[in-house]
């Protein structure tokens, strides 16, 4: 009978609306590792070990936005912990900087579907940034939230908050330095904090495609926040949103050049893997500038 539950459960014809809470969230686990095993749980587990995400003793800071990376990221640090090796702790934190009654109640509405015990808090950060132009404010916003993040992990004893950034964030990262930022850096699979002394930055979906997430989404019947900025609301609300960001752009040439070569987007992610430093004008690291001349004529002659 638990044979014939578990089907109907996992079946693909399942009107998934129907099914029970407790159904939803066992579907919703089931998918992880039997049918995204290899697009999600594999290469989850892979980049925990490829970049040495998580330690024994971890007291880890799972940062739940509302949006479907997060919360995949949270069942996934869950079904880590009930199949892992690995002894650390998780915290399911979730920020409200100031989200509207429906955003916040969209939030705990997929916690529950999903089984996420989240812990809540509240920011005034919307508020504090409210007077200043969009562009500015996002960035603002984005520091502010990161901040409050890092202070909240601390004060519940984290080392360590996780983020759902996934492969396809990285390589566009990438290309959004080169094209607008006139400089070539990757988004790291984890970094210490500056600000905070001790905490550590992890990103464990560092090697998950958006594509794979979006098909465990769907499989599943879940709606998630696409942005829940009051900023970008009140806009789309006055007609005066632009219909695309800097990132949309770069989405929408990677989708372009894959048409001319398939294996794009695996080449962006290892040109960071594969840097000759050698071949550079120009580099900076934690000492400062460097510039090839600096060595030239030390190198001539040679090999």
């Amino acid at each position: 009978m638990e044979d014939e539950r578990n089907n109907i459960i996992s079946g693909e014809e399942t009107d998934v609306s129907a099914l029970s809470v407790e159904d939803r969230i066992k579907r919703a686990e089931r998918s992880i590792v039997k049918k995204y095993r290899k697009e999600i749980w594999t290469k989850f587990t892979k980049a925990i070990n490829t970049y040495d995400l998580i330690q024994d003793g971890d007291r880890i800071a799972c940062c739940i936005s509302g949006g479907k990376d997060s919360m995949l990221l949270a069942k996934l640090f869950q079904e880590l912990k009930r199949h892992g090796k690995k002894n650390f702790e998780v915290i399911y934190l979730s920020m409200d900087p100031g989200y509207n009654e429906a955003n916040k109640a969209k939030i705990l509405e997929n916690a529950k579907l999903l089984g996420i015990p989240l812990q809540s808090f509240e920011s005034d950060i919307f508020d504090s940034v409210s007077d200043f132009d969009l562009s500015s404010a996002c960035y603002l916003c984005a520091r502010m939230r990161r901040g409050s993040l890092y202070s909240r992990a601390g004060e519940l004893g984290c080392n360590k908050i996780a983020l759902g950034h996934h492969y396809d964030d990285v390589i566009e990262t990438i290309l959004l330095g080169m094209f607008y930022g006139g400089q070539m850096q990757s988004m790291m699979p984890k970094l210490h904090s500056t600000n905070f002394e001790g905490m550590e930055l992890i990103r464990p979906m560092y090697l998950i495609r958006e594509e794979s997430i979006k098909n465990w989404r769907d499989y599943n019947k879940l709606t998630f926040l696409q942005c829940a900025c009051r900023f970008t609301e009140a806009a789309e609300a006055s007609g005066t949103a632009h219909n695309s960001s800097k990132r949309a752009e770069v989405k929408s040439i990677i989708r372009e050049l894959k048409k001319l070569n398939p294996i794009i987007e695996k080449n962006i992610f290892r040109s960071t893997e594969n840097v000759q430093l050698d071949t550079l004008i120009e580099y900076r690291d934690s000492t400062g500038r460097h510039n090839f001349l600096d060595t030239y004529n030390d190198k001539a002659g040679k090999k």
